[in-house]
């Protein structure tokens, strides 16, 4: 009966090390988890960009203000009816 209950054991044993070692084993459930989990934040961020992409082409495209805006900070553009001041520091 001994014999019995030591092989019942080195059964279990060994269903036990394909449930946690095997290929779709639960170690690698975990991973393929933490991975998903991983990619998901990545789409969130890159959905937020697309958001607020979106939302400055559809400003570009609506109003005025936003192309002068932009033609001003990333161009140095000024109006027709502006005077330019450049400042400079005594170093």
């Amino acid at each position: 009966m001994r014999w019995l209950a030591g092989l019942l054991a080195l059964l279990l044993v060994g269903l036990q090390w394909r449930l946690w070692s095997d290929e779709g084993g639960l170690l690698e459930i975990w991973r393929l988890e933490a991975a998903v989990a991983e990619q998901r934040t990545a789409n969130e961020e890159l959905a937020e960009r697309n958001r607020a992409l979106r939302a400055e082409v559809e400003d570009l495209k609506r109003g005025l203000d936003a192309i002068e805006e932009r033609a001003r900070s990333e161009l140095g553009m000024i109006g027709e009816d502006e005077t330019f001041f450049l400042l400079v520091d005594d170093e």
